[in-house]
């Protein structure tokens, strides 16, 4: 992001650099029951990149607990930056992403395995999006 902001040149599309980032959302109304969501991602990365795709699975309890070294490193490498937990876990953690990339407009995505837990999250990160907006 500092080499397109620093070598970016105006065009008729766009007078000034605009950055727009991607970023993993999870939030729950506590923080062990966003883990336990976030637990269907991480298996998918896990699954993906170790040449097992398939559908999401369902959430597992402690599943990070029994990874190994190489298992965590995907983790680690893939989701560094996701967002998981209650809402004022959650509107701490886009607030310090944003100070800390200085986005001008993000992309959420949500892989919840349950459908009303997923609508959920999106629900606690919009009401944390707002308590952003006002205290900006």
């Amino acid at each position: 992001m500092a080499i397109y902001r620093s070598r970016f040149e105006p065009s008729r599309y766009l007078d000034k650099p605009y950055v727009m980032l991607g970023l993993n959302v999870v939030a729950a109304p506590t923080d062990a029951e966003a883990a336990l969501l976030f637990s269907s991602l991480q298996q998918a990365f896990v699954n993906l990149r170790t040449g097992h795709p398939g559908p999401l699975p369902p959430p597992v309890e402690n599943y990070a607990d029994g990874l190994d070294p190489s298992a965590r490193s995907i983790l680690g490498q893939a989701l560094s930056c996701a967002v998981v937990g209650s809402p004022e876990t959650v509107r701490r953690g886009l607030d310090a992403f944003l100070s800390r990339t200085k986005a001008d407009e993000l992309m959420v995505t949500a892989q919840v395995f349950d459908h009303a837990a997923r609508v959920r999250s999106f629900e606690i990160l919009a009401e944390a999006n707002r308590a952003l907006s006002r205290a900006a």
